[in-house]
């Protein structure tokens, strides 16, 4: 038997509120399946549903979720089911859900899948006891199938984040990998002239002992290097002033 959700008390926050500001180049743009009858926009609306997944600015063919952009190019599932599929994809696992904590997994995808940020902690401990008793999958489908998304996204619009006029955009607030995570990559790193680095090396050096032999010099035998002979010869100077005995 599944754990109900529980209760949390919504705060009152800018994407509960109608706006009426200008659109700018801060308004989010919504791709819908509807407004890509070309194979140039469902190929927008297919990296659109990846960058808001994802949250990256480069999509790697790691990501590359093939067979989900096949049936959504011949129309066979909707936006919903790739946004669905993108979430569940073994990608998604590795680089979000296994490098963060429950809490952090419930922040990135209320942001991601629902454009909007965490109520407060009551809804992030709800949704993230979730996780625990039901599971990744079936937490996904629980945000993909709740009122809140149909509500604002439907069947066929990419999610995006809603109202993000007075804040920057939730890929630079929220990166992949919180602060706990990134510091641990950071000291595992290998680094250049780090004392750490050569404290290690001199600790790993294996010191080879070395054996003293007395050494008596009572037995050495010196050979003699003195000469028996003068030196003979024609007497040579470089000085032509100089002048040498004849006969």
């Amino acid at each position: 038997m599944s754990i109900p959700l529980l209760e949390y008390k919504p705060s009152s926050q800018n994407q509960r509120v109608p706006g009426y500001e200008v659109s700018s180049e801060d308004t989010p743009r919504i791709y819908r399946l509807e407004d890509s009858p070309e194979y140039s926009d469902i190929q927008q609306l297919i990296w659109a549903g990846y960058r808001q997944v994802f949250s990256e600015h480069e999509i790697l063919k790691f990501y590359r979720q093939s067979n989900l952009e096949s049936q959504l190019k011949n129309r066979a599932i909707t936006v919903r089911d790739f946004i669905r599929g993108l979430a569940k994809s073994e990608a998604f696992r590795r680089l979000v859900v296994e490098t963060n904590s429950n809490y952090r997994v419930v922040e990135i995808c209320l942001k991601r899948l629902l454009g909007r940020a965490p109520y407060n902690k009551d809804e992030e401990i709800a949704w993230s006891i979730k996780i625990a008793t039901l599971g990744w999958g079936n937490f996904v489908d629980a945000l993909i199938d709740s009122e809140e998304y149909l509500s604002n996204f439907g069947e066929n619009t990419v999610p995006y984040q809603r109202r993000r006029y007075k804040g920057r955009p939730f890929n630079l607030v929220t990166p992949r990998y919180a602060d706990y995570w990134r510091d641990k990559e950071e000291d595992s790193r290998y680094k250049w002239g780090d004392i750490n680095n050569f404290l290690e090396m001199a600790r790993s050096a294996s010191i080879k002992t070395v054996t003293y032999t007395p050494v008596s010099t009572a037995n050495i035998d010196i050979p003699d290097m003195t000469k028996g002979t003068l030196p003979e010869g024609i007497p040579v100077s470089i000085s032509t002033t100089a002048s040498f005995p004849l006969g």
